[in-house]
């Protein structure tokens, strides 16, 4: 039995078993990556797909996802690359990618307007471990790191990320402690305090689903771009704000209204500088 340090969960893992995440596993009475190089997708994509939009526009970024997540959102998009049970037997008998195989594949994307890597599709915290010793391979090779990411971690796992991510893309899923405890099964003061930091020493965007009753109040986008208004540069800090779409778990509401999204965006101006609205 040990104690995984990742997030605000602290899991107590037994020998051989896994975290919550499913990608935290106990060897040795030590607690390590299971999802250590164990891909489940790699795609070219354009930089504004991340979504981030004022870093290195135009660009592509050669993107890669494992599985495992330390949330539990019943709207997840990407619940069958993630943290699905088909996901993660498929990645466990992949053939492992090691760091500098993944390096030498993003350099080897340089024709094609790749900047780098982007961390995504699944939530790259949970191994982060192999996205530390990835990270530091392709900005050796001149290259940058983009991590797109639910923010939920421990100050010191982001401390060993930061000299090596360039950009970060976080959903900031809500502003309440209930939505997140309830829906999500997270803890939005660790996302917060994670955004803090992250933004202190890299490129900062966000991103908020709007999902009809649970985080559309007028006021709390009102309250959370204060707050994001609040953080260093924070003015400067984009904000993508996207429509919801009945999905997964989560089938029992409609689509988000467009006009709401577009109220939601022009309240999110008056406040901060670059705000965009998705998905509608």
């Amino acid at each position: 039995m040990a104690k995984c340090t990742v997030c605000f969960r602290h899991c107590e893992i037994p020998e051989g078993g896994t975290g919550f995440c499913g990608a935290r596993t106990c060897a040795n009475g030590i607690v390590t990556a299971a999802n250590y190089g164990r891909i489940t997708s790699l795609a070219l994509d354009p930089i504004e797909k991340k979504p981030l939009s004022r870093f290195h526009s135009g660009s592509t970024v050669l993107s890669v996802g494992s599985y495992g997540c330390n949330l539990r959102c019943p709207f997840c998009q990407n619940y069958g690359i993630s943290w699905s049970e088909k996901a993660m037997k498929l990645a466990e008998t992949a053939e492992a990618v090691t760091p500098d195989e993944l390096a030498h594949a993003a350099e080897n994307c340089k024709g094609h307007g790749n900047i780098g890597v982007a961390f995504t599709y699944n939530e790259p915290l949970v191994g982060y471990e192999f996205v530390r010793d990835t990270a530091k391979l392709v900005r050796e090779r001149g290259m940058l790191n983009v991590m797109v990411t639910n923010g939920t971690a421990e100050p010191a796992i982001l401390e060993e990320l930061l000299p090596y991510i360039d950009a970060f893309n976080i959903d900031l899923k809500g502003f309440t402690d209930s939505f997140y405890s309830d829906i999500l099964k997270g803890s939005r003061e660790q996302v917060m305090r994670f955004i803090e930091r992250a933004a202190r020493s890299a490129h900062v965007e966000l991103t908020t689903l709007i999902i009809p009753g649970g985080n559309d109040g007028e006021d709390e986008m009102r309250e959370m771009c204060g707050w994001i208004a609040s953080l260093p540069g924070g003015t400067d800090i984009p904000l993508h704000i996207s429509r919801f779409f009945p999905r997964f778990r989560m089938t029992d509401r409609p689509a988000t209204d467009v006009a709401h999204i577009y109220r939601l965006a022009d309240i999110a101006r008056e406040t901060l500088k670059y705000v965009y609205t998705g998905n509608c």
